[in-house]
């Protein structure tokens, strides 16, 4: 027998303790169903395309041979980097691609669900799980490049290798708050998605993918406050050389983005029923 639902208009802020148990609730709940969407949206991803799963190797490779051959020409100047700066730049990437995709990923899954949205009850939960797990399945896909890349280079790596998991859950987390922050607006407004994809386009170029990061000026202060930048910077930190250089502002920003994410989880549930009113109506 299905739980029951009771809809009052009191504000479940006025709650908290029901509030919570409804999250969690549904959390579970969403299990199955985030599974399925998830198993469908891996097919139709690479079924669709032609070159299928290459898809997943094509950007990191070819954004590395075009900075290695303008460094190589002089064209840019970089510092050293600590392993060798193809596999500097192939492994950077792919960290940034993910980040990408779980900031794409709740934006991309409420938009496209909008129409059941208005007709079906269930966990909204499970549009940002299925997200999720997509995100955790191209990364174990980009996995299969970064250990070719790091064989094919000799690149040393210490025991530390196994924490970097956490790094990355933290830089997907991040994405993810993001995403779902944004989510709402971008089921009423295509200028949200738009202006995101500009919007990462500078924000790589103020992240650390392809350098590393700068000590001075107003550009290396820009890349300092950038809250990927710890994130990103530690993963591939904890991979390669196990040397951590700023553990302050990584744990900063992963305790802000722990908290975020219960934020705009809230904030998610409370929106979504005035978004779905707005897109039926």
């Amino acid at each position: 027998m299905p739980p029951e639902i009771v809809y009052t208009p009191e504000s479940l802020l006025k709650r908290p303790h029901l509030l919570a148990h409804l999250m969690w609730r549904d959390l579970l709940a969403s299990r199955e169903l985030a599974w399925r969407l998830m198993v469908r949206d891996i097919n139709a991803q690479y079924r669709q395309a032609f070159f299928g799963i290459i898809w997943a190797f094509l950007p990191p490779i070819v954004m590395a041979a075009g900075f290695t051959l303008a460094k190589d020409a002089n064209v840019i100047t970089v510092s050293e980097t600590d392993i060798p700066y193809p596999a500097y730049v192939m492994f950077s990437t792919a960290l940034w691609q993910t980040f990408v995709e779980a900031l794409n990923g709740p934006i991309q899954a409420v938009t496209i669900a909008k129409p059941m949205l208005a007709r079906v009850n269930f966990p909204r939960e499970a549009l940002i799980l299925a997200k999720l797990g997509e995100v955790g399945f191209n990364f174990g896909v980009k996995l299969i490049l970064i250990v070719a890349l790091f064989l094919w280079f000799q690149v040393p790596v210490s025991w530390m290798v196994i924490l970097t998991p956490v790094a990355l859950i933290h830089l997907i987390l991040l994405g993810t708050l993001l995403g779902i922050l944004l989510a709402p607006l971008g089921v009423l407004y295509q200028d949200v998605s738009k202006g995101l994809t500009m919007l990462t386009g500078f924000w790589l170029f103020i992240t650390p993918v392809v350098y590393p990061i700068p000590k001075e000026g107003i550009f290396g202060l820009l890349v300092r406050l950038n809250p990927v930048t710890p994130l990103l910077v530690t993963t591939r930190e904890l991979a390669t050389t196990g040397v951590i250089s700023d553990a302050g502002s990584f744990w900063l920003v992963s305790a802000l983005t722990l908290l975020g994410v219960i934020f705009t989880w809230v904030m998610f549930r409370l929106a979504m029923p005035y978004v779905i009113e707005r897109v039926s109506s």
